[in-house]
């Protein structure tokens, strides 16, 4: 059980450095984050929400890189990728046109398949954090390698979830999101 605990600090730390790095690449890309705010989550104010949605994507990734803090790690994630996925939820069945700009790079307008993307993470973090109170214990070499190999593919998955959805959904389904 600990290789999925493993695998899970690992995909949900990857997918969070690069939703960060995205986000605070320059001026422009925390600018264009700023501006998404509103739409996901009318109310706060977009410049503190962007700020702390930052800082806490960072403190999620900080945690999940210490074993001794993982489990914190791992239940932060996942009540961050709840919120995320309630928020655009709740856009998306408001009718609130609002660009997810989770990665920071291009941004695609929210709908089912970031809930979806989100939800499964979700469920990711939350099962890597079961695992570890179940059976925490030491980790193989061998099995410690093959558990960063998945998640490095995880992680690649998740990132490119939108471009993956563009290839696989139907246009029909694509554009009911």
């Amino acid at each position: 059980m600990q290789y999925v605990t493993l695998t899970a600090r690992c995909a949900l730390g990857l997918i969070f450095l690069v939703a960060v790095i995205g986000k605070v690449r320059g001026r422009d890309a925390f600018r264009e984050f700023r501006l998404s705010v509103p739409g996901l989550a009318p109310g706060l104010p977009p410049t503190a929400t962007s700020a702390a949605v930052v800082a806490t994507e960072s403190a999620a990734v900080i945690l999940l890189a210490v074993p001794r803090t993982a489990p914190a790690g791992l239940a932060l994630a996942g009540a961050v990728l709840l919120a995320f996925a309630t928020a655009i939820h709740l856009a998306v069945r408001d009718g609130r046109t609002a660009a997810c700009r989770c990665f920071g790079a291009r941004p695609s307008p929210a709908g089912r398949v970031h809930v979806a993307r989100n939800l499964a993470l979700t469920a990711f973090a939350w099962g890597g954090l079961a695992s570890h109170l179940a059976a925490p214990g030491p980790v193989h070499p061998a099995g410690a390698v093959i558990a960063m190999a998945g998640a490095g593919v995880l992680t690649l998955v998740f990132v490119f979830f939108d471009e993956l959805a563009d290839l696989l959904l139907a246009p029909s389904a694509r554009s009911t999101q």
